[in-house]
């Protein structure tokens, strides 16, 4: 990086000076600052972990669904373009309390788009509210339920040969 030259640290200079003496004196008196924090004397480790929230990674592995940083969200889609939060609201929370409701409309119609994302605080809620309500009707229209968030299946480290 760049050194940084704090000019109002410098305070008075002749300017009538002549010479190497003149820049000397002004190397002298400028502070040179380098990188982030301006002397902070920590190991890099601890910059890194200081002050920032971790996510518990405690099944974050297996494959299937996986945990927001704030809960567990379902994905529905086919949701008919005139239902609104309340509609949502009325199927999904036989499963228990939801948490966050986002629903995107279309800029130019001012309808629904076709789909939504419900969140809920524990995973037996939402697992519930899929298996019960993935392929349920909602206004005379078939709706999808699924998990927002899917980890896979682990990758083998297996070449593939093409032939």
């Amino acid at each position: 990086m760049a050194d940084v030259l704090d000019i109002n640290d410098v305070g008075d200079i002749d300017v009538e000076d002549e010479g190497d003496q003149s820049v000397l004196r002004l190397k002298e008196k400028v502070v040179t600052r380098k990188g982030r924090g301006f002397g902070a004397n920590e190991p890099r480790d601890q910059e890194k972990v200081r002050g920032y929230e971790s996510i518990d990674r405690g099944d974050g592995d297996e494959p299937g669904p996986q945990k927001s940083v704030e809960g567990w969200i379902l994905f529905i889609t086919s949701v008919h373009e005139e239902a609104n939060e309340d509609d949502l609201t009325e199927k999904f929370s036989e499963f228990g309390p939801i948490k966050n409701i986002s629903i995107n409309l279309d800029r130019r119609t001012g309808f629904l788009k076709g789909y939504a994302l419900i969140e809920y605080n524990t995973y037996d809620e939402a697992a519930a509210a899929r298996e019960a309500l993935n392929g349920s009707a909602l206004l005379g229209q078939t709706i999808g339920v699924d998990w927002c968030f899917v980890k896979g299946p682990k990758k083998s480290k297996r070449k593939s040969r093409r032939h």
